[in-house]
């Protein structure tokens, strides 16, 4: 029995499966851990704020703006025709100022849009817009001299329109 056993082919290591299906599970966490620590290079982080107590102040005066909207009874709906590439709706409101929109992207700020909008006599308008990604966008309406202000929260395309009610 002994002479059968070394008389036996003997294959040099790197021929067997074994040894790299046992080094397969460390490579494949050694590309992990680089993938991981490139994205932590390229990716900048996240400012913190320097100044909390000025940007709590700032909170409070968007709460009285909040109020002034209610106060003023402003309500606005606001849609997005993908097909003719126009953002449109109606403000109730007196005067016919122009209004800043700001539709804010949920995660990527480069891709914020600020538009202004003149409505008519009657508060409808509407403005070429690009196409909108798909995704969940701030909305903020302000008057043109920012003494109101009307938000909210718009999923589009789950959502082809928006109403904004002040809180």
């Amino acid at each position: 029995m002994s002479n059968a056993i070394l008389n036996m082919p003997v294959t040099p290591w790197w021929k067997q499966r074994w040894p790299w299906l046992l080094m397969l599970g460390p490579a494949s966490v050694m590309v992990a851990t680089s993938y991981t620590a490139w994205l932590a290079i390229k990716t900048p982080d996240a400012e913190v704020v320097g100044d909390y107590y000025k940007q709590g102040k700032a909170i409070n005066q968007d709460l009285r703006r909040d109020r002034v909207a209610a106060q003023l009874g402003l309500s606005m709906t606001l849609g997005y025709d993908a097909a003719t590439g126009a953002l449109s709706g109606r403000i109730n409101r007196n005067d016919t100022g122009p209004l800043m929109l700001h539709l804010a992207h949920a995660t990527q700020p480069e891709k914020d849009l600020k538009l202004m909008l003149v409505p008519d006599a009657d508060g409808h308008f509407s403005v070429a817009l690009p196409m909108l990604e798909r995704s969940r966008w701030v909305v903020l309406v302000e008057g043109g001299k920012r003494e109101w202000r009307l938000a909210g929260a718009w999923v589009w395309p789950a959502n082809h329109g928006i109403t904004l009610l002040p809180d």
